[in-house]
């Protein structure tokens, strides 16, 4: 009797297995995100602002004078490549000054660059190229001495576009990484701008930036540009900027003639918004001076930064 019973109770069991097994829901998984389309165009903007200020009572035995300072840095970059075309384009100031007591105004670092380039690949690593960059200041720039009575005196040195230079350049790109290219250019004429050269005689001599006087502009043909530019997060909060470029006049080829410039920013963020930036500029121009120039800035300030895509995985 207990057999047959459970006989029954397997018969039932196997018969209302289907119909469990059907009744059951089945697990659809969540269907994936779409991926999001890579931009024509990628696009950054970093900005920042910085300020110092020493403030002192009249009875100051410490010595010293009160003194304001302010700076101002804005790079924005368009890039984009389609096939085996690129085209790049690039804007980065700098500015910088102080107001003293007893001193007044000094301006500190300026510059203004431009620069749009478009390359053909020819391989992975190496492109065909032609460019346009410009090359100035914003403000005008004086030369604090004294005469000869004495007497403290400020020489315009430099304006608005005086001088300006504007380089055509074409030859061969190399880019190993994301981070860096070289361009090679064995024909890169550039034109400078001296507007009124005759304003910067007194300072500079003769003929300022290689210009004569009774002339606003100078044209070097056959020449060649050498460029290079580091652009890279040495650290999660640490980035580090380098541009150096080297222009020889084929006329006048010798080492002593040859313009070599580098433009060098180490930025670290202390927080979302506020950075620590250190800019330094090297130049060794032979129309202008036969001397290294240089120029350094160390600044606290805020920082903001923004771009429409990711870095590509390493």
């Amino acid at each position: 009797m207990k057999q047959r019973f459970y006989l029954v109770l397997a018969a039932l069991a196997l018969a209302a297995a289907p119909a469990l097994a059907q009744t059951t829901p089945a697990v659809i998984p969540d269907p994936a995100p779409p991926a999001t389309p890579d931009p024509l165009w990628h696009k950054s903007i970093k900005t920042g602002l910085g300020l110092n200020e020493a403030l002192l009572s009249t009875n100051w035995r410490g010595g010293g004078v009160n003194t304001i300072g302010f700076n101002a840095s804005f790079n924005a970059r368009a890039n984009r490549k389609s096939g085996l075309h690129s085209f790049d384009n690039e804007a980065d100031f700098l500015f910088a000054f102080s107001q003293t007591r007893g001193l007044g105004y000094r301006k500190g670092q300026d510059r203004l660059y431009l620069d749009t380039k478009y390359g053909r690949a020819l391989t992975e690593r190496w492109d065909m190229f032609l460019s346009l960059n410009l090359l100035s200041q914003f403000a005008p720039g004086y030369k604090y001495d004294t005469d000869a009575a004495g007497n403290d005196r400020a020489q315009l040195t430099s304006d608005s576009f005086a001088p300006a230079f504007i380089t055509a350049a074409y030859g061969f790109e190399y880019h190993p990484a994301t981070y860096f290219h070289l361009r090679l250019s064995p024909f890169a004429p550039r034109l400078t701008v001296v507007n009124r050269v005759e304003r910067f005689t007194a300072a500079l001599g003769d003929k300022p930036y290689g210009v004569n006087p009774g002339h606003s502009t100078r044209f070097e043909v056959l020449a060649a540009q050498v460029l290079a530019e580091f652009d890279k997060n040495i650290s999660p909060n640490v980035n580090l900027k380098a541009r150096y470029v080297l222009f020889a006049n084929y006329e006048h080829l010798n080492f002593q003639e040859i313009d070599h410039r580098l433009d060098v920013s180490l930025t670290a963020k202390v927080g979302k918004y506020v950075n620590v930036a250190l800019n330094g500029i090297a130049l060794y121009d032979y129309d202008q001076d036969h001397g290294v120039q240089y120029s350094q800035g160390l600044t606290i300030g805020v920082a903001y930064a923004i771009k429409n895509y990711a870095d590509a995985k390493k």
